[in-house]
């Protein structure tokens, strides 16, 4: 692992749309572009609640083998 990082979002919003603000944050702490979201991440991702984007989801070329998101919550 390069670098990691969590973030925690407790507004009242949809899970989707608190997932693509949390990518963007971790794109933007990361100095990465916005990786495309391929049929296999999202099929992928809602079976695990994880994905990985590979060099197949990012326009630039990327120093790392994927990113990787995975949401935890607690009840």
């Amino acid at each position: 692992m390069l670098r990691d990082m969590t973030i925690e979002d407790d507004r009242d919003d949809t899970r989707t749309h608190k997932i693509f603000r949390a990518l963007e944050e971790v794109c933007y702490a990361f100095d990465l572009g916005k990786p495309i979201w391929l049929d296999s991440n999202i099929s992928e991702f809602k079976r695990h609640a994880k994905v990985r984007f590979t060099q197949d989801s990012f326009i630039e070329g990327i120093d790392f083998d994927f990113l990787e998101i995975q949401i935890l919550e607690e009840d």
